[in-house]
């Protein structure tokens, strides 16, 4: 019986878990709701300690064990933001096609009494507060410490300066870089594993979180919400299939391999609605996909930071369904705008917490102050789009799993054509690992 058990794929454990918890989840909220701990605590914590040596170690050892060429390093950040700029705006423009044939915002329910738009305004209000500016972007960017940076989680703060410790490794004189090659290869390797022991609990912290979003979100949101849901979710798979699907054929990237490769880390996105809980099973998907360490330990965390195709492609739908919401019809120029404004705003999504609403909050705050000063709103539809920001926030859980995968697949596959762009696309390796799969 034992013997069987462990047979089963860590795929279906998760699928299997999923269902156990949307039970639990909707037979018994209150119980559901009390899961919480499995899941956001314990499971996302032993997460969270995985990613700052996974980072370190994989990044520096990709960099100084390599040093026979370090403008590779340069040209790999010019590809790689080029490729980043390009999807993330065919993500801004499906977005905003879809909230546009759909109009999810017109009827939906909204706070209704003052006191409930007055309550609803102020909370958005101060998620707009922590929207993040040019000054704080680039504290995300540049460590004031790297111990401080790796306990925060800090991920582009990481990668910059695993970056610059690498290049200077490689500047090292060779009996000293290749004794700290090794050792932080050790490290890396280690981490790995560690990763493999973490993920046999994956499945009853997946459970957990799903019994929680169920319990939470109820079934009369889902109903008064369900165009926006479905434009969303509809919305990502047009992504998929007009966006990423060319980029896998351009590249020609396994298209078969591709899928059973991030099959478990985009399960785990989704279930989990959190990038983090995927990132060190598929940085080690992708070596053994045949991308080299180093475009995976470049790659991957940046793209965490600048090529979220999912939570762009949301933005472009939430922002406009805001609006609607408060009944304001917007020009498609003005429209143009906002998805201008967003290409700035949202490329620093990662670095404030509740990231996707406090982007849109702050996006609402400043177009619609805009707005205002050209006469197109007034004060009481601005108050309403503001409302509007937490009737979203009833159903953000669910729409959390969906633009979170999409983040985990895009990078993942953004790593893919970095390697083939570089001509260190591994098919024989790809081949091997589809075959085992």
């Amino acid at each position: 019986m034992v013997a069987a058990l462990r047979k089963i794929p860590l795929t279906a454990w998760i699928l299997i878990a999923m269902l156990v918890g949307f039970g639990i989840g909707y037979q018994w909220p209150e119980f559901g709701k009390s899961l919480d701990p499995l899941s956001s605590t314990i499971f996302m914590r032993l997460i969270k300690s995985l990613i700052s040596p996974l980072i370190f170690s994989t990044l520096v050892v990709g960099i100084a064990g390599h040093c026979d060429d370090l403008r590779r390093m340069g040209r790999l950040a010019l590809k790689a933001f080029i490729y980043f700029e390009v999807v993330t705006t065919l993500a801004l423009v499906i977005g905003l096609a879809a909230v546009n044939i759909s109009q999810p915002g017109k009827g939906v329910k909204t706070p209704s009494s003052a006191v409930e738009i007055a309550q609803a305004t102020a909370e958005a209000g101060k998620l707009a507060k922590n929207q993040a500016t040019a000054t704080s972007f680039l504290e995300h960017v540049f460590p004031a410490s790297v111990v401080e940076a790796a306990a925060k989680n800090e991920v582009l703060q990481l990668v910059f300066w695993s970056i610059l410790f690498g290049i200077a490794l490689a500047q090292t004189p060779d009996k000293y870089r290749i004794l700290i090659v090794d050792f932080l290869e050790g490290i890396a390797q280690v981490m790995f594993r560690f990763t493999a022991i973490v993920m046999l609990y994956a499945p009853i912290a997946i459970g957990a979180a799903i019994a929680v979003t169920v319990a939470r979100s109820g079934t009369e949101v889902l109903l008064n919400l369900a165009l926006l849901i479905g434009t969303l979710y509809g919305a990502l798979a047009v992504f998929c299939l007009l966006v990423l699907l060319p980029v896998v054929l351009l590249f020609r990237i396994p298209l078969l391999g591709f899928i059973l490769t991030i099959r478990e880390p985009a399960l785990l996105a989704f279930s989990s609605a959190s990038s983090e809980a995927a990132l060190p099973k598929a940085m080690q998907a992708l070596e053994g996909f045949g991308v080299p360490r180093r475009i995976v330990a470049f790659v991957m965390p940046t793209g965490y930071s600048f090529n979220l195709d999912g939570s762009t492609l949301y933005l472009a739908v939430a922002s406009v369904f805001c609006f609607q919401a408060a009944g304001v019809e917007l020009s498609i120029q003005h429209q143009v705008l906002m998805m201008l404004m967003l290409m700035l705003t949202s490329k620093g999504v990662a670095a404030v917490p509740r990231a996707s609403l406090v982007i849109l909050s702050g996006t609402l705050v400043s177009f619609g102050g805009y707005l205002k000063e050209k006469s197109l709103i007034d004060d009481g539809q601005l108050t309403l789009a503001l409302a509007a920001v937490t009737t979203i926030l009833s159903v953000d859980a669910l729409m959390d799993m969906a633009r979170t995968s999409i983040n985990l697949v895009g990078n993942c596959l953004a790593t893919c054509v970095m390697a083939r762009w570089e001509g260190e696309f591994d098919d024989k390796a790809a081949a091997a690992s589809t075959n085992s799969l």
